[in-house]
Formats: structure tokens, sequence, C-alpha cells
């Protein structure tokens, strides 16, 4: 075991996981019967695999979201910082996104033709972001699959780069990790790979410039498909000057570069992209942007637009592999607008990124009065606590310093007392909904946990 090991006591964490394990099933019996039932319809008794990660055995299950509040069939209300993982970052019922998701639900849902919306939301996602040109998805990881048949089309090359244990949603490139020697493999657990990740893909460590240019320098790479700074095993936060050097590098070697803002979104209303200055090819978010109603997006330059419709044998209306019948619908794009125009504003900013610090700096003085070698990285509306000395520099080191029964026993002890954070790391995420007292609430309920556990 790494990280944080030698200043846990192995069996009483065990002991205490157990005691918060068995009042959660005692203070949840609607939720475990709901559980029990979908067990004989659903896979894993759940809509999603993934929904079998949250702690306790079973998820609650929610009867009510509303602001920064969830209330579960069994009554109980929680102070929410997951968010949907951030799909729900603009709160859960943003009062101008109801309206406009109300109104638009009349009017019609999906029609395959534009609606006044999408030139409004193609002019503020420039605005925000810079990038000249924007199709709708419904996803980012729809907007992904389609940067990636993009890229191979108009560069000619096959492979694509990406950083190990990114997150890029549920493309197949992204489950590809440099190995110990450094060498492309699958990431342990992958499923199905249609190939060898090798074949379609280049995995190195984020923030290792060497391996970037060396990975370049042989001429296969269509594109690199990086997040701004890394989210999916906390959050690691590029080394100075890095994003610097890899635009400079994919240009030198005749790159595009796509960056991927769907969880960095929380860096501030134009993502990393406009906080840091980045300069991408393509750009590619989804989740926050439609409150929840799924919705994504990617921008291109106006040279990339130029060199896709030079090759007139790329059939991008039909056969190309791009684009779904329900991408652009008329009610998605109503709810894009309404929350970029109306929620996630730069006042919405200003109230949820001192809240972060305000989350850090509480996780961080409980860290401190103990004496634990953790870390807590901040970015923007987003944070995180890692069991480790020091911040991660890339993903594996990140993944090597997990801990699940760890997390496990802080999840369940803090959803025991109505704090509710995203069960597949230790990331809290502030809505425009979140309070001071939400934050203090967390802070207090982290330290009893720790207390508990130094006993």
């Amino acid at each position: 075991m790494i990280g944080s090991m030698t200043e846990i006591d192995r069996e009483r964490l065990a002991g205490l996981t157990q005691v918060e394990s068995d009042r959660f099933v005692e203070a949840n019996p609607k939720s475990k019967e709901l559980f029990e039932r979908s067990r004989r319809s659903l896979i894993g008794g759940v809509p999603m695999p993934w929904m079998m990660r949250w702690a306790g055995g079973f998820p609650v299950f929610a009867k009510l979201a509303i602001g920064a509040r969830i209330i579960d069939v069994d009554d109980h209300t929680y102070i929410d910082f997951c968010l949907g993982d951030t799909g729900a970052m603009p709160g859960h019922d943003p009062e101008p996104v109801v309206r406009a998701i109300t109104d638009q639900e009349r009017r019609g849902i999906t029609t395959m033709l534009p609606t006044e919306d999408a030139p409004w939301v193609g002019e503020e996602l420039t605005r925000r972001f810079g990038l000249d040109r924007w199709m709708f998805t419904l996803t980012a990881t729809d907007a992904n699959r389609a940067a990636l048949r993009i890229c191979r089309q108009i560069t000619g090359r096959p492979k694509v780069l990406v950083m190990s244990y990114s997150y890029h949603g549920s493309v197949d490139e992204a489950f590809a990790v440099a190995g110990p020697d450094g060498a492309t493999v699958s990431r342990e657990g992958n499923v199905g790979a249609p190939v060898d990740p090798a074949q379609t893909t280049t995995a190195i460590e984020f923030n290792d410039l060497d391996a970037l240019e060396a990975a370049l320098a042989t001429g296969e790479i269509a594109c690199v498909l990086a997040e701004p700074a890394m989210t999916n095993m906390g959050i690691v936060l590029p080394d100075e000057g890095y994003h610097e050097a890899l635009r400079e590098m994919t240009r030198k070697h005749g790159t595009l570069l796509i960056i991927d803002e769907t969880h960095t979104f929380s860096a501030g209303p134009g993502g990393c992209t406009a906080a840091w200055g980045l300069e991408p090819d393509l750009l590619s978010i989804g989740k926050a942007i439609g409150s929840g109603v799924p919705a994504g997006s990617l921008g291109m330059t106006e040279e990339v637009v130029g060199r896709m419709f030079d090759q007139p044998e790329a059939d991008y209306e039909d056969t190309g592999g791009v684009g779904g019948t329900l991408a652009g619908n008329a009610l998605s794009l109503a709810a894009v607008r309404a929350t970029l125009s109306e929620v996630l504003t730069e006042e919405a900013f200003a109230h949820t990124i001192p809240l972060a610090t305000r989350f850090s700096e509480g996780v961080m003085q409980v860290v401190e009065a103990h004496g634990l070698p953790w870390n807590v990285t901040q970015l923007g509306a987003r944070a995180e606590y890692r069991f480790e000395r020091e911040p991660a520099r890339n993903g594996t080191q990140a993944h090597d310093a997990s801990d699940p029964e760890l997390e496990r026993f802080l999840h369940l002890h803090a959803l025991n007392r109505g704090v509710l954070i995203t069960p597949f790391h230790n990331m809290a995420l502030m809505s425009p909904a979140t309070s001071a007292a939400d934050v203090d609430r967390h802070t207090e309920v982290f330290a009893e946990a720790v207390g508990d556990l130094l006993a």
C-alpha cells in the first residue's frame, strides 16, 4: 500500500467501516428495497454499472434534487458536492433552465431542424473559448469521437496520443496507458477493446515533455487528446510551461491539439482554455453546459474546418460517422442557452471558486492538525483531497496512491451524516446554490471521520 497506510490502523478502519455500513443499511430501508427489486431487471441492480460504486453496498435512490440538495426515498437530505460528477455543476434545478426546458417542451423536443438557440449558443461558445466554429453532440464522449475521426481524416495519420489515466468518457483510445517500460498497453479492467490499444493510440504520462517529443517525432500522431488538467485520478495540475511546450511541439510536428474541458470547465466561464490562454485546434465539452440535459459540443478553428471541407471525398453529412439524429436537438440547445446566459456566468464562478478554496482550506486544516501526509488540489470550483504528501504530477502516480478502503469509509461516513461527494474519488464541486455553511458542514464531518480513524 502507498501514501497514508502507515498512519491508518487497518483493523480499526475495517471496524469503523462496518459500523458505518450497518448504520447505512438500517437508515435506508426503502432504497435497499428498491435496489433488491432493481436487481431482478437491471444489470447490477442499477441503471448504469458505475452506480454500483456508491459506498454502502447499494446506492440511495433519489426522490428530489433541488439546488445543492438531494432528498432520497427514505427522506434523508444530503448536501450534494458530487453534482452528477459535473453534470449538475449549475445546481439541480436552476430556474432559468427549468423555465427554458418547460417552454421548449411545449414547442417541440427534437425536429432535425435548427432553432434560434443554435447560433446563439455557437456565438457564446466562441466568446468563451475562442474556437471559431461549433457542432453539437449529446455528450462529450460523442464530441471526442467525432474529433478523433476528423483529425485522422484531415492529417492522414493513424494514431491518437493520450495521457495515462486521462478522462475522455468512453472513447476507446482513452483506455490506453503507458506501462512500466513506457509501452502503450490497455488499462487494467478495460472491456472489449476492439483492437490492441497500441495499434490506435500512444499513451504517455502527463507533464512528461520528453515522452511527448519522442511520440510526436514518429510522425504517426494525428492529434493529442488532453485535459488541460487531469481529473480522473484526482486533480493533476500542469507544470509551469507545460501547455506552452505542448502547443509548440504539436505545431512543430503537424499534430492537432484537442483540449477536453468537460471536467475542467470548473476553472471559470471559459474553462482552462480562457483562464490559461490555451490555443487548441479543437475543443470538446459536455455535461455541465446543459445543466444535466444531455448536451455536448465540439469546437474547431477556422483552419481545421477548412481542411475538413477541402477533402470532397469525406462525407460529414451522412456516412462519415460524425453526429447523431438527436444531436443539437431543440431541448438540449434551449437548456444550454439558459445555462450559459443565466446560470454559469462570471458572477456564478465568483461565488463558487471561493467556496472551493474554503473547502480546500478546511480539509487541509484537519489534515495538518493530525499530521497526515495528505494533500488537497483545487481547480476553480472543484477541489479534491488525495492520500499522498505532495500532489501527483501524472495519472499513474495518482492512480497508485489511491486507497479504496479508506475512500469507502470516508464516503460512507459522510453519506450517513448528510454529505455527498463523488463516489469514484474524493472530488467536491461547488454550484451556485452551494453555501459557505454547506462547505463548513463537510469540514466538520471530515474532521469527525479523521478523528475517529486516529483515536
